[in-house]
């Protein structure tokens, strides 16, 4: 069998409206199959290089005419050119007997799904495939050929490990479908439905069906478009006859494959953490990467395990990637430069998967023999069950290595139980190729001719349709409102309602939506519903207008179409409604700006806010559902708010216990973790599964003894440029500037032996270039703080200076809001460089006010639960719909003002002292009568570091026999006259 490496192609995915409007920065370059990739942060460096099979520009360079992406440049690569190039091959792969594997692999939003599926008129190498094969099989029907042909089309999803049947959405139980192993075919899925087609068009009836069910499951939580890897499966079977007069099966599986999205993960939590809270966050990808990592290892003759049992992706892509595979690779790129980092982590994922090789065999046996060895490997499986199951050959081994009586008994049941799964497969598999096709299509006909009349009434009906982070999502359900009244709510009502909307924060009795005669209005059925339109709060009865965008609940986003008011007046909607559009709107109607564009720094940020608002309202409802008494809020928190000198503004999440009046602080990464595994106790709660967790494991609880920051103090270090001490009460403040006590600093500069510099000295630097070469020593101090609110315990300070890289920490001072830290520490720089210059007159030391929160007692006496507090709060503020917490101005701006103040004060007191030396050498030269002073003198006077040496400059003056008295001519040389 010849080696075949794996194809790879990277795509530049066409850009979204949002960075259009932008102007995001591009550091992605093509050539050829050469890929090159600038670090924006480095356009000095040269660009890093990779060379792939095929390298595909799609991110201009074209026109959207009706949905449709028309090329208007040779640059542009479209759908029709990826496929020519990829998906021919897979499709004479499948003709040619041989299993072929095509997966799409990139972070969220770059384009992964565009390039598999495709949207509208944008047919991706899935629908294309299809369509192709079937337009190939109906000629040589026509044709007159004898073949027979048959195909089956299977679509499931991996989400957190387990695994849904697409197509059957009820038979996944609770925890999954079963991924099984058989000795001879690998990894298979148990009970996965492969559904018969004969068409195109029934292809993509049951590819509609697939993704609405992965979209309901999305809105119940049961899945995420960023975290559910999507593999539609077609086995395609051609049956002829030969030679000999056998009848000869050709079977090619055709696996083609959406990854899930590679996140963006800055950090890895806070350290100490107790929560796995990265165990179910990307770990299929994880565990792809390793094993990519291992075969490509293989590949250049080491000897590796692969870790193919280590997720279940990648016992599903062990064929794709180690077996009987033809393999192509999509590395779906964002081209802007705020994506460097993901953008640069996919293209080396995919330069480690180019390395691999795989060997695929023409599938192709008589039929005959096939149903022969199924029938002996039902025998022996019925023959080893009735005879107890697998005989334990090896329990003196066992013994041995310490395996018990009972995990023995254990490992029993578990053989016998595979080998009954194994029964049941063959079964069910000799019998469906007893099966005639017909009788095979028979079961699965129906269904469709409904769903092929919805898209028709869209286009004259008013209705709604969903919207998803994922764009192939969006639009996968649909509610029509003809005339009449629609209630919203749960499956729970007593009475069902004609829309259900499931998950969180839905009412039994939600809303109501009634056509009056063309006219749709909406209102709330139910005081506790949430609905947003266009971002605000509906009140009363409302008529809603085209492209109307609603939001149900927590996370049910749907947009009103009313076709008649557009055929009416189609000027008045201009534009597309998407998921990243309507979250803005959220986003700006609660405060947020989101016009800003003016660098990277804004549109990360941006694009973090429209991923956490909803995040966070999700959240916000789990723990209202599960009563956990806890509250979070977005914060937009500067690095100095953070507790850092530099970086960028960041959003963060306030975690706040309603009941004892605890906050925490988590970076954003961090939230996202945790939501994870909120949703994971929703949906063991909403299951009826056992949901409740001790607090070492509940993500909405941080341990007793978590320190955090309680606030920052900004120190500007001016003065130390110029020898000058800085001693300072300043301001402790808190992420949104409020003041929380104040803290006791001192800079002072010192001599060489360790001895302070004292006013006395009065050492004068003119400028702190001075300081170039020389020495410098200073000492920190930080005495103590006071006013620090009661609820703070074991205080200390953190801090770093310069180029220091691990922080310097205080003692920690128990049981007192004005703790005395008693805390001094020496810096000594042998050689002064411009760089310590630079960072002495325009940095600041930035020192960490750090502490433990008391558990008080709860104070809500009655015991309300978190519904209840969450309205009252919400009455008393008013309105607070996301619970956002808006960015406050910077508070390190007062500290640095009052820096600069007092070296301005400290230095002009120094001038002062210079004039008025310069007035006692007048003085004294008038007094003695002298009409010229040495130049000597006058360079002392004006470089003397200290009242003593100036003075005793001036008394040479009296002495100076040669400077002439007043009134005097006299041409000797080396005097200057002082007027």
């Amino acid at each position: 069998m010849p080696e075949e490496s794996v194809k790879v192609a990277v795509r530049v995915r066409p850009f979204n409206s949002r960075e259009k409007a932008r102007g995001a920065q591009l550091i992605i370059g093509m050539n050829a199959g050469t890929t090159t990739i600038q670090n924006p942060d480095a356009m000095n460096e040269e660009p890093k290089k990779f060379n792939f099979d095929y390298s595909y520009w799609s991110h201009d360079g074209f026109e959207e005419r009706d949905q449709l992406l028309v090329s208007v440049s040779p640059k542009y690569d479209g759908q029709k050119k990826v496929f020519d190039d990829l998906g021919v091959g897979v499709l004479k792969n499948a003709w040619d007997g041989y299993n072929s594997c095509l997966f799409a692999y990139g972070q969220t939003g770059s384009g992964k799904s565009f390039s598999v599926f495709g949207y509208g008129p944008n047919k991706g190498v899935i629908p294309i495939f299809c369509d192709q094969l079937f337009v190939e099989i109906n000629n040589k029907r026509a044709s007159g050929t004898k073949t027979e042909f048959e195909v089956t089309f299977s679509m499931l999803e991996i989400y957190n490990e387990q695994v849904r049947d697409l197509l059957n959405p009820a038979s996944s139980k609770k925890g999954g479908l079963r991924v099984r192993e058989h000795p001879k075919k690998g990894f298979y899925v148990e009970q996965l439905r492969n559904v018969p087609v004969q068409s195109y068009q029934q292809i993509e009836d049951r590819m509609d069906e697939g993704t609405r069910n992965r979209s309901v499951a999305s809105t119940q939580m049961n899945a995420t478009s960023s975290r559910a890897h999507t593999i539609v499966g077609i086995t395609f079977t051609q049956k002829s006859v030969n030679d000999a007069g056998q009848e000869m099966a050709k079977v090619a599986v055709v696996n083609l494959v959406d990854l899930a999205g590679s996140e963006r993960a800055e950090s890895t939590g806070a350290t100490g953490d107790r929560l796995k809270e990265g165990a179910a966050i990307n770990q299929s990808l994880s565990s792809l990467g390793n094993v990519i990592s291992a075969l490509a290892d293989r590949s250049k003759g080491k000897k590796v395990k692969v870790p193919f049992r280590d997720s279940v992706l990648t016992k599903l892509l062990k064929n794709a990637l180690g077996g009987n595979s033809k393999t192509i690779m999509i590395a779906a790129l964002s081209p802007a430069d705020i994506n460097y980092e993901e953008t640069l982590s996919t293209l080396r994922y995919a330069d480690r998967a180019k390395q691999i090789k795989t060997s695929a065999v023409v599938n192709e046996d008589p039929t005959e023999k096939l149903i022969r060895e199924l029938k002996e490997e039902n025998a022996r499986l019925m023959d080893a069950i009735k005879k107890g199951g697998l005989v334990m050959v090896a329990d003196d081994d066992d013994r041995k290595e310490g395996v018990t009586d009972e995990e023995r008994e254990a490992i029993r049941k578990e053989l016998e139980e595979e080998m009954q799964a194994r029964l049941e497969a063959t079964e069910r598999e000799l019998g469906y190729m007893k099966q005639s096709w017909e009788d095979k299509l028979k079961e699965t006909e129906g269904g469709d001719d409904g769903e092929r009349a919805k898209k028709e009434a869209k286009k004259t009906t008013p209705h709604l349709y969903n919207l998803n982070q994922d764009t192939q999502l969006s639009g996968m359900i649909v509610f029509l409102l003809g005339p009449g009244s629609y209630k919203v709510g749960n499956n729970k009502a007593e009475t069902p309602p004609e829309i259900v909307l499931n998950g969180l924060s839905i009412q039994k009795e939600h809303g109501i939506v009634l056509n009056d005669n063309g006219k749709v209005f909406l209102e709330k059925a139910s005081s506790d519903a949430k609905i947003l339109i266009n971002g605000d709060p509906l009140v009363g009865k409302m008529e809603l207008d085209h492209n109307d965008r609603i939001m149900f609940g927590s996370n049910h986003l749907y947009v009103f179409q009313h076709p008649q008011l557009y055929k009416a007046k189609p000027t008045n909607y201009v534009g597309v409604v998407t998921y990243e559009s309507a979250q803005e709107e959220i986003a700006q109607k609660n405060g947020f700006d989101m016009t800003s564009n003016n660098s990277k720094e804004d549109m990360l940020l941006q694009e973090d806010l429209v991923e956490m608002i909803p995040a966070v309202e999700e959240a916000n409802a789990i723990s209202e559902e599960l009563d956990q008494k806890v509250k979070f809020e977005i914060v937009v928190m500067s690095p100095k708010a953070r507790g850092l000198a530099h970086g960028r503004t960041e959003v963060c999440m306030k975690m706040r216990n309603l009941e004892k009046d605890l906050e925490y602080i988590w970076p954003r990464d961090k939230f996202v973790r945790r939501k994870y595994l909120m949703q994971e106790m929703y949906q063991n709660y909403t299951e009826g599964e056992d949901w409740k967790l001790p607090d070492e494991k509940n993500p909405f609880t941080e341990p007793p003894d978590q320190e955090v920051l309680i606030g920052t103090v900004n120190v500007y270090m001016q003065s130390l440029a110029y020898l000058i001490e800085s001693k300072e009460q300043l301001d402790i403040t808190d992420y949104r500037g409020k003041e929380l006590g104040l803290l006791d600093v001192e800079l002072v500069p010192c001599h060489k032996n360790g001895k302070e510099i004292k006013e006395d000295d009065d050492l004068f630097i003119d400028h702190p270039n001075e300081l170039v070469g020389r020495d410098l020593n200073f000492v920190v101090k930080l005495n103590s703080a006071m006013g620090i609110p009661a609820k703070f315990t074991g205080i200390h300070c953190k801090y770093s200076v310069f180029l220091d890289t691990e922080m310097i920490d205080t003692n920690r001072v128990q049981g007192t809001s004005s703790p005395a830290f008693k805390h001094k520490k020496s810096f000594n720089f042998e050689v002064v460089t411009s760089n310590l210059v630079q960072y002495l007159l325009n940095d600041h030391l930035v020192i960490q006010v750090w502490g433990t929160q008391k558990d008080p007692q709860s104070k809500n006496k009655a015991k309300k639960n978190t519904k209840e507090i969450m309205q009252a709060e919400a009455l008393s503020k008013g309105r607070d719909v996301n619970g956002t917490a808006k960015q406050v101005s910077d508070p390190a701006m007062k500290a640095k003002f009052m820096f600069q103040f007092a070296v301005m004060k400290k230095r002009q007191e120094r001038m002062e002292a210079k004039i008025a030396q310069f007035r006692k050498l007048v003085t004294t030269a008038e007094l003695h009568n002298k009409a010229r002073v040495e130049t000597m003198v006058i360079k002392t006077v004006l470089n003397a570091q200290n009242a003593k040496v100036a003075d005793k400059a001036i008394a040479r003056i009296p002495k100076d026999e040669a400077a002439g008295n007043l009134g005097e001519e006299t041409q000797k040389s080396g005097v200057c006259v002082v007027m």
